[in-house]
Protein backbone atom coordinates (compact mmCIF):
# COMPACT_ATOMS: atom_id res chain seq x y z
CA UNK A 1 0.00 0.00 0.00
CA UNK A 2 1.46 3.18 -1.01
CA UNK A 3 1.05 6.09 1.90
CA UNK A 4 0.45 9.22 1.06
CA UNK A 5 1.20 12.48 2.78
CA UNK A 6 -2.13 14.07 4.62
CA UNK A 7 -1.81 18.28 4.72
CA UNK A 8 -1.16 19.73 8.15
CA UNK A 9 -3.70 20.29 9.73
CA UNK A 10 -5.00 23.48 12.81
CA UNK A 11 -3.53 21.20 15.70
CA UNK A 12 -0.72 19.90 14.14
CA UNK A 13 0.71 23.34 13.66
CA UNK A 14 -0.53 24.15 16.78
CA UNK A 15 1.69 21.42 18.70
CA UNK A 16 4.53 22.64 16.47
CA UNK A 17 4.56 25.65 17.56
CA UNK A 18 4.02 25.08 21.22
CA UNK A 19 6.76 22.65 20.84
CA UNK A 20 9.20 24.99 19.41
CA UNK A 21 8.10 27.66 22.12
CA UNK A 22 9.31 25.23 24.76
CA UNK A 23 12.54 24.20 23.58
CA UNK A 24 12.87 28.06 22.90
CA UNK A 25 11.86 28.79 26.85
CA UNK A 26 13.92 25.92 27.81
CA UNK A 27 17.15 27.16 25.45
CA UNK A 28 16.39 30.66 26.81
CA UNK A 29 16.45 29.13 30.72
CA UNK A 30 19.50 26.98 30.19
CA UNK A 31 21.85 30.19 28.67
CA UNK A 32 20.22 31.99 31.76
CA UNK A 33 21.37 29.18 34.59
CA UNK A 34 24.86 28.55 33.27
CA UNK A 35 25.46 32.44 32.71
CA UNK A 36 24.03 33.64 35.91
CA UNK A 37 25.70 30.47 37.96
CA UNK A 38 29.21 31.62 36.20
CA UNK A 39 28.73 35.13 37.73
CA UNK A 40 27.18 34.06 41.55
CA UNK A 41 30.21 31.25 41.45
CA UNK A 42 33.18 33.45 41.27
CA UNK A 43 32.05 34.34 45.35
CA UNK A 44 33.63 30.83 46.18
CA UNK A 45 36.68 31.36 44.77
CA UNK A 46 37.42 34.63 46.27
CA UNK A 47 39.25 33.43 49.82
CA UNK A 48 41.50 30.87 47.67
CA UNK A 49 42.54 33.51 45.13
CA UNK A 50 43.48 35.86 48.26
CA UNK A 51 45.37 33.52 49.68
CA UNK A 52 47.60 32.24 46.30
CA UNK A 53 48.17 35.65 45.13
CA UNK A 54 48.37 37.65 48.83
CA UNK A 55 45.83 39.80 47.53
CA UNK A 56 43.82 42.77 50.05
CA UNK A 57 39.86 42.97 50.13
CA UNK A 58 40.20 45.91 47.47
CA UNK A 59 42.07 43.90 44.95
CA UNK A 60 39.38 41.01 45.37
CA UNK A 61 36.61 43.40 44.29
CA UNK A 62 38.55 44.87 41.63
CA UNK A 63 39.13 40.95 40.34
CA UNK A 64 35.62 40.73 41.27
CA UNK A 65 34.56 43.77 38.56
CA UNK A 66 36.42 42.47 35.84
CA UNK A 67 33.51 40.18 35.24
CA UNK A 68 30.66 41.85 36.62
CA UNK A 69 31.86 45.33 35.21
CA UNK A 70 32.83 43.87 31.86
CA UNK A 71 29.27 41.56 31.42
CA UNK A 72 26.87 44.34 32.74
CA UNK A 73 28.86 47.50 30.85
CA UNK A 74 29.09 45.02 27.27
CA UNK A 75 25.03 44.52 27.54
CA UNK A 76 24.39 47.29 24.65
CA UNK A 77 27.40 46.62 22.89
CA UNK A 78 26.82 43.21 22.72
CA UNK A 79 23.80 43.40 21.96
CA UNK A 80 24.27 45.83 18.37
CA UNK A 81 27.42 43.49 17.40
CA UNK A 82 25.27 40.02 17.84
CA UNK A 83 22.10 41.92 16.34
CA UNK A 84 22.58 40.35 12.65
CA UNK A 85 23.05 36.46 14.73
CA UNK A 86 19.75 34.30 15.20
CA UNK A 87 19.66 33.50 19.21
CA UNK A 88 20.23 30.11 18.54
CA UNK A 89 23.65 31.37 17.17
CA UNK A 90 24.26 34.15 19.40
CA UNK A 91 23.16 31.81 22.49
CA UNK A 92 25.90 29.57 21.43
CA UNK A 93 28.48 31.74 20.88
CA UNK A 94 27.98 33.64 24.23
CA UNK A 95 28.66 30.24 25.98
CA UNK A 96 31.34 29.29 24.38
CA UNK A 97 33.26 32.69 24.75
CA UNK A 98 32.38 32.93 28.67
CA UNK A 99 33.87 28.98 28.77
CA UNK A 100 37.27 29.94 26.94
CA UNK A 101 37.08 32.63 29.48
CA UNK A 102 37.10 30.06 32.45
CA UNK A 103 39.60 27.93 30.37
CA UNK A 104 41.93 30.77 30.76
CA UNK A 105 41.40 31.30 34.02
CA UNK A 106 42.24 27.55 34.50
CA UNK A 107 45.45 27.43 32.61
CA UNK A 108 49.32 28.01 34.93
CA UNK A 109 48.97 32.26 33.85
CA UNK A 110 49.07 33.13 37.40
CA UNK A 111 47.16 36.24 38.07
CA UNK A 112 47.49 38.28 34.56
CA UNK A 113 45.89 34.94 33.02
CA UNK A 114 43.21 34.98 35.78
CA UNK A 115 42.29 38.74 34.70
CA UNK A 116 42.20 37.86 31.01
CA UNK A 117 40.26 34.91 31.34
CA UNK A 118 37.71 37.33 33.97
CA UNK A 119 37.18 39.58 30.85
CA UNK A 120 36.59 37.03 28.45
CA UNK A 121 34.40 36.09 30.39
CA UNK A 122 31.96 38.81 31.28
CA UNK A 123 32.30 39.46 27.47
CA UNK A 124 30.53 36.36 26.48
CA UNK A 125 27.97 36.25 29.32
CA UNK A 126 27.23 40.07 28.24
CA UNK A 127 25.67 38.44 25.32
CA UNK A 128 23.55 36.48 27.38
CA UNK A 129 20.82 39.13 28.96
CA UNK A 130 19.46 40.70 25.90
CA UNK A 131 19.34 38.01 23.30
CA UNK A 132 18.07 35.10 25.28
CA UNK A 133 15.14 37.83 27.02
CA UNK A 134 14.94 38.41 22.82
CA UNK A 135 14.25 34.66 22.20
CA UNK A 136 11.35 34.45 24.76
CA UNK A 137 9.54 37.89 23.92
CA UNK A 138 9.81 37.11 20.60
CA UNK A 139 8.41 33.42 20.93
CA UNK A 140 5.42 34.18 23.20
CA UNK A 141 4.96 37.72 21.87
CA UNK A 142 2.05 39.38 23.92
CA UNK A 143 2.14 36.35 26.38
CA UNK A 144 5.99 36.27 27.02
CA UNK A 145 5.43 37.87 30.90
CA UNK A 146 4.67 34.93 32.16
CA UNK A 147 7.35 32.83 30.18
CA UNK A 148 10.06 35.67 31.18
CA UNK A 149 9.26 35.02 34.75
CA UNK A 150 10.50 31.53 34.60
CA UNK A 151 13.27 32.56 32.36
CA UNK A 152 14.39 34.92 35.09
CA UNK A 153 13.63 31.91 37.81
CA UNK A 154 16.51 30.07 35.93
CA UNK A 155 18.70 32.89 36.44
CA UNK A 156 18.65 32.42 40.27
CA UNK A 157 18.94 28.38 40.44
CA UNK A 158 22.18 29.05 38.37
CA UNK A 159 23.63 30.99 41.40
CA UNK A 160 22.07 29.06 44.20
CA UNK A 161 23.48 25.53 41.99
CA UNK A 162 27.03 26.73 40.74
CA UNK A 163 28.30 28.46 43.67
CA UNK A 164 27.31 25.47 45.60
CA UNK A 165 28.47 22.74 43.11
CA UNK A 166 32.31 24.84 43.75
CA UNK A 167 32.15 25.09 47.65
CA UNK A 168 32.13 21.30 47.48
CA UNK A 169 34.88 20.60 45.03
CA UNK A 170 37.52 22.77 46.44
CA UNK A 171 37.95 21.24 49.24
CA UNK A 172 38.72 18.08 47.85
CA UNK A 173 40.54 19.40 44.22
CA UNK A 174 42.60 22.88 43.72
CA UNK A 175 40.76 25.83 42.15
CA UNK A 176 42.36 25.65 38.48
CA UNK A 177 40.66 21.88 37.60
CA UNK A 178 37.29 23.17 39.80
CA UNK A 179 37.17 25.82 36.89
CA UNK A 180 38.34 24.26 33.88
CA UNK A 181 35.39 21.35 34.90
CA UNK A 182 32.74 24.68 34.88
CA UNK A 183 34.80 25.70 31.57
CA UNK A 184 34.11 21.57 30.13
CA UNK A 185 30.44 22.15 31.64
CA UNK A 186 29.89 25.56 29.60
CA UNK A 187 31.30 24.56 26.53
CA UNK A 188 28.49 21.11 26.70
CA UNK A 189 26.14 24.17 27.58
CA UNK A 190 26.70 25.74 24.22
CA UNK A 191 26.35 22.59 22.42
CA UNK A 192 22.90 21.63 24.10
CA UNK A 193 21.92 25.24 23.18
CA UNK A 194 22.88 24.47 19.31
CA UNK A 195 21.09 21.55 19.10
CA UNK A 196 18.32 22.63 20.95
CA UNK A 197 17.48 25.84 19.17
CA UNK A 198 15.36 25.38 16.01
CA UNK A 199 16.77 26.71 13.54
CA UNK A 200 13.93 28.92 12.71
CA UNK A 201 13.51 29.91 16.01
CA UNK A 202 11.18 32.84 16.08
CA UNK A 203 7.56 31.71 16.80
CA UNK A 204 5.67 34.37 17.26
CA UNK A 205 2.49 34.00 19.18
CA UNK A 206 0.89 36.98 18.95
CA UNK A 207 2.17 39.87 16.80
CA UNK A 208 2.80 42.42 19.16
CA UNK A 209 3.67 46.52 17.82
CA UNK A 210 4.28 48.83 20.89
CA UNK A 211 3.02 52.01 19.77
CA UNK A 212 5.71 54.52 20.25
CA UNK A 213 4.37 56.58 22.61
CA UNK A 214 5.40 54.00 25.22
CA UNK A 215 9.29 54.76 24.70
CA UNK A 216 10.98 57.25 25.85
CA UNK A 217 9.75 58.63 29.52
CA UNK A 218 8.05 55.41 30.23
CA UNK A 219 10.71 53.25 29.22
CA UNK A 220 13.50 55.44 31.16
CA UNK A 221 10.86 55.48 34.74
CA UNK A 222 10.56 51.55 34.44
CA UNK A 223 14.14 51.21 34.04
CA UNK A 224 14.80 53.41 37.15
CA UNK A 225 11.86 51.09 38.87
CA UNK A 226 13.94 48.38 38.11
CA UNK A 227 17.04 49.79 38.99
CA UNK A 228 15.16 51.02 42.67
CA UNK A 229 14.18 47.60 43.18
CA UNK A 230 17.49 45.99 42.55
CA UNK A 231 18.75 48.75 44.85
CA UNK A 232 16.27 47.89 47.80
CA UNK A 233 17.40 43.88 46.97
CA UNK A 234 21.42 44.48 47.39
CA UNK A 235 20.70 46.92 50.01
CA UNK A 236 18.91 44.75 52.50
CA UNK A 237 20.79 41.58 51.89
CA UNK A 238 23.91 43.31 52.40
CA UNK A 239 22.69 44.36 56.10
CA UNK A 240 20.90 40.92 56.78
CA UNK A 241 23.57 38.72 58.23
CA UNK A 242 24.70 41.74 60.71
CA UNK A 243 20.81 42.05 61.31
CA UNK A 244 20.39 38.12 62.64
CA UNK A 245 23.86 38.10 64.38
CA UNK A 246 22.24 41.27 66.37
CA UNK A 247 18.97 39.56 67.00
CA UNK A 248 21.50 36.89 68.85
CA UNK A 249 22.48 34.51 65.68
CA UNK A 250 24.67 32.49 65.25
CA UNK A 251 26.50 31.47 61.66
CA UNK A 252 24.44 28.74 61.49
CA UNK A 253 21.27 31.15 62.17
CA UNK A 254 22.87 33.81 59.33
CA UNK A 255 22.97 30.87 56.61
CA UNK A 256 20.07 29.62 57.59
CA UNK A 257 18.29 33.10 56.81
CA UNK A 258 20.48 33.21 54.24
CA UNK A 259 19.18 30.03 52.30
CA UNK A 260 15.28 30.61 53.42
CA UNK A 261 15.55 34.76 51.67
CA UNK A 262 16.88 32.80 48.63
CA UNK A 263 14.43 29.92 48.93
CA UNK A 264 11.45 32.14 48.75
CA UNK A 265 12.91 34.53 45.94
CA UNK A 266 13.42 31.71 43.96
CA UNK A 267 10.05 30.49 44.41
CA UNK A 268 8.38 34.61 44.01
CA UNK A 269 10.37 34.88 40.78
CA UNK A 270 8.53 32.31 39.11
CA UNK A 271 5.26 33.13 40.67
CA UNK A 272 5.20 36.96 39.95
CA UNK A 273 6.25 36.94 36.56
CA UNK A 274 2.37 35.22 36.16
CA UNK A 275 0.88 36.97 38.38
CA UNK A 276 2.10 40.18 36.36
CA UNK A 277 0.62 38.85 33.19
CA UNK A 278 -3.01 38.15 34.72
CA UNK A 279 -3.37 40.77 37.53
CA UNK A 280 -1.26 43.88 35.97
CA UNK A 281 1.84 45.07 36.65
CA UNK A 282 1.09 47.96 38.68
CA UNK A 283 -0.97 46.62 41.09
CA UNK A 284 1.37 43.48 41.13
CA UNK A 285 4.43 45.60 41.77
CA UNK A 286 2.53 48.05 44.32
CA UNK A 287 1.45 44.67 46.34
CA UNK A 288 5.10 43.30 46.20
CA UNK A 289 7.26 46.65 46.82
CA UNK A 290 4.69 47.45 49.87
CA UNK A 291 4.92 44.15 51.28
CA UNK A 292 8.65 44.25 50.75
CA UNK A 293 8.96 47.44 52.70
CA UNK A 294 6.70 46.30 55.77
CA UNK A 295 8.54 43.39 55.70
CA UNK A 296 11.55 44.39 56.25
CA UNK A 297 10.80 47.13 58.77
CA UNK A 298 8.95 43.88 60.13
CA UNK A 299 12.79 41.94 60.53
CA UNK A 300 14.35 45.12 62.60
CA UNK A 301 11.56 44.63 65.24
CA UNK A 302 10.71 40.95 65.48
CA UNK A 303 13.01 38.25 67.35
CA UNK A 304 15.19 35.83 65.79
CA UNK A 305 13.05 33.06 65.17
CA UNK A 306 9.93 35.06 63.66
CA UNK A 307 12.23 36.72 61.59
CA UNK A 308 13.71 33.88 60.36
CA UNK A 309 9.56 32.45 60.23
CA UNK A 310 8.62 35.24 57.61
CA UNK A 311 12.33 35.97 55.43
CA UNK A 312 10.91 33.06 52.80
CA UNK A 313 8.17 35.27 52.16
CA UNK A 314 9.66 38.75 52.79
CA UNK A 315 12.35 36.64 49.64
CA UNK A 316 9.06 35.87 47.78
CA UNK A 317 8.10 39.46 47.64
CA UNK A 318 11.92 41.18 47.90
CA UNK A 319 12.67 39.16 44.12
CA UNK A 320 9.26 38.77 42.95
CA UNK A 321 9.08 42.31 41.27
CA UNK A 322 11.79 41.45 39.12
CA UNK A 323 9.86 39.25 37.18
CA UNK A 324 7.19 40.97 37.07
CA UNK A 325 9.50 43.88 35.32
CA UNK A 326 11.26 42.24 32.95
CA UNK A 327 7.86 40.99 31.37
CA UNK A 328 7.07 44.61 30.71
CA UNK A 329 10.30 45.53 28.92
CA UNK A 330 9.21 44.05 25.46
CA UNK A 331 5.91 46.12 25.57
CA UNK A 332 7.90 49.54 26.37
CA UNK A 333 10.67 48.92 23.53
CA UNK A 334 10.56 50.47 20.28
CA UNK A 335 8.98 48.26 17.44
CA UNK A 336 11.94 46.14 16.36
CA UNK A 337 14.46 46.91 19.27
CA UNK A 338 13.03 44.40 22.18
CA UNK A 339 16.88 43.35 22.70
CA UNK A 340 18.41 46.57 22.74
CA UNK A 341 15.71 47.80 25.32
CA UNK A 342 16.50 44.49 27.40
CA UNK A 343 20.32 45.30 26.86
CA UNK A 344 19.55 48.99 28.09
CA UNK A 345 17.54 47.60 31.19
CA UNK A 346 19.68 44.82 32.30
CA UNK A 347 23.03 47.71 32.32
CA UNK A 348 20.26 49.81 34.67
CA UNK A 349 20.13 46.73 37.01
CA UNK A 350 23.01 45.12 37.27
CA UNK A 351 25.05 48.93 37.23
CA UNK A 352 22.60 49.50 40.29
CA UNK A 353 23.23 46.15 41.98
CA UNK A 354 26.97 47.22 41.92
CA UNK A 355 26.49 51.08 43.25
CA UNK A 356 23.65 50.14 46.05
CA UNK A 357 25.43 48.63 48.47
CA UNK A 358 28.19 51.12 48.82
CA UNK A 359 25.65 53.47 48.87
CA UNK A 360 23.16 52.16 51.56
CA UNK A 361 27.03 51.19 53.45
CA UNK A 362 27.72 54.53 53.54
CA UNK A 363 24.14 55.94 55.06
CA UNK A 364 24.74 53.36 58.14
CA UNK A 365 28.73 54.02 58.22
CA UNK A 366 27.41 57.43 59.18
CA UNK A 367 24.40 56.65 61.03
CA UNK A 368 24.06 53.18 62.44
CA UNK A 369 22.44 49.50 60.55
CA UNK A 370 18.91 50.58 61.45
CA UNK A 371 19.21 53.63 59.64
CA UNK A 372 20.62 51.73 56.19
CA UNK A 373 17.62 49.11 56.42
CA UNK A 374 15.13 51.57 56.77
CA UNK A 375 16.75 53.33 53.52
CA UNK A 376 16.46 50.26 51.65
CA UNK A 377 12.63 50.29 52.77
CA UNK A 378 11.90 53.69 51.46
CA UNK A 379 13.43 52.75 48.24
CA UNK A 380 10.73 49.62 47.77
CA UNK A 381 8.11 52.63 48.91
CA UNK A 382 9.05 54.97 46.68
CA UNK A 383 8.77 52.74 43.53
CA UNK A 384 5.15 52.70 44.67
CA UNK A 385 4.21 56.39 43.17
CA UNK A 386 6.79 55.78 40.71
CA UNK A 387 4.65 52.60 38.84
CA UNK A 388 1.04 54.73 39.11
CA UNK A 389 3.08 57.52 36.95
CA UNK A 390 4.21 54.76 34.81
CA UNK A 391 0.79 53.39 34.40
CA UNK A 392 -0.46 55.46 31.22
CA UNK A 393 2.36 53.90 29.40
CA UNK A 394 1.25 50.36 30.12
CA UNK A 395 -1.21 47.71 28.71
CA UNK A 396 -1.87 46.04 31.55
CA UNK A 397 -4.59 43.36 31.23
CA UNK A 398 -8.13 43.21 33.24
CA UNK A 399 -7.48 41.79 36.76
CA UNK A 400 -9.70 38.72 35.25
CA UNK A 401 -7.45 37.99 31.99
Amino acid sequence: MELQSTPATPWSHKSTQGSRQRRNLVAACLAHLLHDGYTDQLYAYLPTWQTEFGLAYADLAIIRALYYGTMGGLQVPADWITARLSPRTALALATFVAAAGFLVMALSFGLTGLCAGLVLAGVGSSIQHPRASLLVAQTYGQSSRGPLGIYNFAGDLGKSIFPAAVALLLPYMAWRPVVGFMALIGLAGGSVLLALIPQQSFVIAEKSAPSQGREGRGFSLLVVIGASDTATRMGYLLFLPFLLQGKGGTEASVGLGLALLFAGGTLGKACCGWLGQHLGVVWSVVVTEAMTALMIIATLKLPLTSTLIILPLLGAFLNGTSSVLYGTVPEMAKKGGVARAFAIFYTGVIGSGGLAPIIYGSIADHSNRTTGIVAAALTAAAIIPMVLVLRPFLRDPPADA
